[in-house]
């Protein structure tokens, strides 16, 4: 494992707040998880850099500041129950169970889905529930959530997953074509129906259908 200087995560502090990450619950979770035990060995030393990097199953772990700004939007609250489309390397879910009751991650990929598992069974974070499966078509025995997150680009935001929403509840994910940019979309569902909210440019791999070949 990599060891990293004080003014290395210092610096990672540093660059969520300048770039306008402000809520302290958010940053003291970015602060707590430790991010080089989610990337690859050869690049742990890039590991607090604010920059996506690649993981197996041609995946990726994203930017840091992506990571804590999807966070921010979702107002996470510690009694909510979140779903999370897209488990990768774990690292979004750790940082979700540091401020959520409950957290579920669904991967398409089962070697990820396994690695991940383990990976945040050793770091403690019992309040997340890995399952490989479908982020297109989520099985009816997941229940209902109070927010949801989608880590890879979606041409539109299913149905199936603005049901899942409690009143007032949040969705944010990538919108746009699975190759170039998407729109990061927070939508809110209300008492008069859904508002929506374009937020940034951002750039994800493609939210796929089905459950992965094995590798």
């Amino acid at each position: 494992m990599a060891v990293f200087a004080p003014q290395d995560k210092m610096m990672f502090q540093l660059t969520m707040r300048r770039r306008g990450i402000s809520d302290q619950a958010v940053l003291r979770a970015m602060e707590e998880v430790r991010r080089e035990a989610f990337v690859e060995p050869e690049d742990q030393t890039a590991a607090y850099a604010d920059t996506a990097l690649p993981i197996a199953c041609g995946q990726t772990i994203s930017q840091p500041f992506v990571v804590a700004y999807m966070t921010e939007q979702l107002q996470l609250k510690h009694h909510h129950r979140v779903l999370e489309i897209g488990t990768g390397s774990g690292y979004q879910a750790a940082i979700l169970s540091r401020l959520a009751a409950d957290v579920v991650t669904l991967e398409r990929f089962r070697f990820l889905a396994e690695r991940a598992r383990k990976r945040l069974g050793e770091l403690g974070c019992g309040n997340v529930e890995v399952l490989v499966g479908d982020g297109y078509d989520v099985p009816d025995s997941a229940g209902q959530f109070d927010r949801i997150i989608v880590t890879a680009a979606m041409d539109q935001i299913p149905e199936d997953l603005i049901r899942r929403l409690e009143p007032d509840g949040i969705l944010v994910a990538p919108v746009g074509p699975q190759t170039g940019s998407q729109t990061l979309v927070k939508l809110r569902k209300t008492a008069q129906g859904l508002e929506r909210t374009e937020l940034i440019g951002v750039r994800f791999v493609p939210a796929l259908p089905g459950i992965a070949r094995e590798m």
